[in-house]
């Protein structure tokens, strides 16, 4: 060992920092290059999983170089403990912090729409009370056009459906003979489809759809359902080896027989049985308007017997107007009353002659909504009241009240055109106006439907029908003779299986 020109050791040379802490990522890559470049000479050669794995090493010890040689800023003015607590205090809360309010998105494609407004979410109000005992009955609004009817529904349906619901047509036994020839009708367009047979289809995907919107028109009756259930069950019964035209034919015959028999027939019978009921002298009292109970009427004054009869009516539909006219017109001599004078009308009657929209199993009648407060009154007058049904209205169900099954009509046929305009001084006026001031041609009868609708205490209630007890009815008369009403479900097991 050689001793240098001082005197002294020779001292090794300081180690220097790793070339790797000063190059750029580009001249470590090209050090990577020579480096494999120099394997290929004599070194053994780097893969390319090497030499990511070197060139990552050499960005991370840039990196903790670059950390270590930067000084903090400090604020101008501010101590070193101050600065870190403004820095400390700056900082951005963490992004799981709820207390953040998030920011509003926008659609890229329109940067210029304008924030959602925020939906405030208001009070329900109260859901008017509909109907109270009778809320039940309000779940189908009847249909007053032809708007929302099938492509399936026939023509002939359709314009029965609206004479229905307008009350052109009225009367448990008019609407069933009527809807019974609108049934001709379908029968005779009705092509059976390839595949199927006229028995299961004309059923099921024929008849339900005028049956679904006559329905929805206005309810049907006892009588009009049981129609439905004997013409059904004639069509299943059809042998289905039966030629289309030849069954159509027969179906068509049927009706026509039904309609004879049950309807036509049994009135004139029962016509000849209420003639026998009726003296000379006698003030017949009736309630509405029944066809049958005209029908009698009439039959009893062409055969010269001398008679009165008082009729008593009632709203919506007034019927009894136009019975009271048409006895006027063939000479009998008639006294009209309104359902509020009832019980001095009952005072001078000696006989009381109904009609009947159905005769329940139990012996109870189910008829127009007045029905039971006239036979009532005429129980306590201790006179008869005669009952004239034909057995297709009888029916195996049993009522006990009429709150479970019956009909309601719409709120606006209860007030009539003078009785609206009646009840516009009590209308409540807007704010901002007098006692006395009017508002001219805003007030119309119909704003007093709105008006009531609105009212969350008012309620207009209709309902079409009663039921009478059968301790107030003498006697049934109906085409198998005059019977007391504990022999209803006789008579209707009969007639069913006829």
């Amino acid at each position: 060992m050689s001793d240098a020109p001082n005197g002294g050791a020779v001292q090794p040379p300081a180690s220097p920092l790793p070339e790797a802490s000063s190059k750029t990522p580009s001249q470590a890559e090209g050090d990577a290059k020579n480096a494999n470049a120099e394997g290929a000479e004599g070194a053994p050669k780097l893969s390319g999983a090497e030499l990511k794995k070197r060139a990552k090493a050499d960005k991370a010890a840039k990196r903790a170089a670059a950390k270590a040689t930067e000084a903090p800023l400090e604020p101008k003015g501010l101590a070193p403990k101050e600065a870190q607590q403004q820095q400390k205090g700056s900082k951005q809360p963490p992004k799981d912090d709820k207390s953040r309010p998030l920011p509003l998105r926008r659609r890229p494609s329109n940067p210029t729409v304008p924030p959602a407004k925020e939906h405030k979410v208001q009070p329900k109000k109260e859901k008017k009370q509909t109907g109270l005992f009778f809320g039940h009955l309000y779940s189908q609004p009847r249909q007053h056009s032809i708007v929302g009817a099938t492509k399936d529904v026939h023509p002939a349906v359709l314009a029965l459906g609206l004479q229905y619901s307008s009350y052109v047509i009225c009367g448990s036994t008019a609407r069933m003979v009527a809807m019974l020839l609108a049934f001709k009708a379908v029968i005779e367009s009705y092509q059976t489809p390839v595949g199927t047979s006229l028995a299961r289809h004309l059923t099921s995907h024929h008849l339900s759809p005028q049956i679904d919107y006559l329905r929805s028109c206005r309810s049907l009756s006892i009588s009009m359902g049981n129609a439905i259930r004997w013409l059904k069950d004639l069509i299943i019964k059809i042998d289905p080896s039966t030629p289309e035209a030849e069954a159509k034919r027969d179906l068509i015959m049927e009706i026509d027989n039904f309609i004879r028999e049950r309807v036509t027939v049994a009135d004139q019978l029962i016509s000849e049985a209420a003639i026998k009921k009726i003296e000379s002298g006698d003030v017949i009292l009736t309630y509405g308007s029944s066809s049958i109970v005209e029908q009698s009427l009439l039959k009893a004054h062409s055969n010269d017997i001398p008679f009165s009869v008082i009729v008593v009516d009632s709203k919506p539909l007034y019927e009894g107007k136009r019975l009271a006219r048409n006895l006027a017109k063939h000479g009998i001599k008639v006294r009209y009353f309104l359902i509020s004078g009832a019980a001095h009308a009952v005072k001078d009657a000696s006989k009381v002659l109904l009609g009947a929209h159905a005769m329940m199993s139990n012996g109870r009648l189910y008829s127009r909504v007045g029905t039971a407060l006239v036979s009532m009154l005429a129980k306590s007058q201790s006179l008869p009241v005669l009952v004239l049904c034909e057995s297709v209205k009888f029916t195996e169900r049993v009522a006990l009240d009429s709150i479970v099954g019956n009909e309601i009509a719409p709120a606006e046929e209860l007030l009539s055109e003078t009785e609206r305009q009646a009840l516009l001084p009590f209308k409540p006026k807007p704010d901002g106006k007098a006692e006395g001031e009017t508002e001219g041609s805003a007030d119309t009868s119909k704003e007093v439907l709105q008006w009531i609708e609105g009212a969350q205490n008012l309620q207009i209630l209709q309902v079409l029908y009663d039921v009478t007890p059968a301790e107030y009815i003498t006697m049934v008369i109906t085409e198998y003779g005059s019977l007391p009403p504990s022999s209803v479900p006789v008579v209707h097991r009969l007639s069913t299986n006829i």
